[in-house]
């Protein structure tokens, strides 16, 4: 499978992997410089993405612990998400996603 993400810069890579992880752990395993300072334990927000509009209903809303730690960032928007509470599954495949500045490693 594969997801596409475009990076701050407006550069577009296309990210092949497997289902079974997380979304910021696919991203690294593609070579994505997603930051993830604290590794997926859900403890700040740099692995933040937005997640296309045509895919969010499928992604899904953040959590409540989630939506606050999106809270802290300057680039939240209304399909902001951290990668690292996506689970990646079969029917993403072809996801699109916009990786936020602060989430740069």
């Amino acid at each position: 499978m594969k997801i596409f993400v475009t990076l701050p810069d407006g550069q577009r890579r296309e990210v092949p992997g497997q289902p079974g992880q997380s979304l910021m752990q696919f991203m690294s395993a593609g070579g994505i410089p997603v930051s993830a300072a604290c590794g997926g334990a859900l403890a700040c927000a740099t692995c933040h993405v937005q997640i296309s509009d045509p895919w969010f209903s499928k992604v899904g809303s953040p959590g409540d612990e989630e939506s606050d730690l999106l809270d802290m960032s300057d680039y939240r928007g209304d399909t902001s998400r951290l990668s690292c509470q996506v689970p990646v599954s079969a029917d993403l495949d072809g996801l699109e996603v916009t990786l936020q500045l602060d989430a740069v490693d």
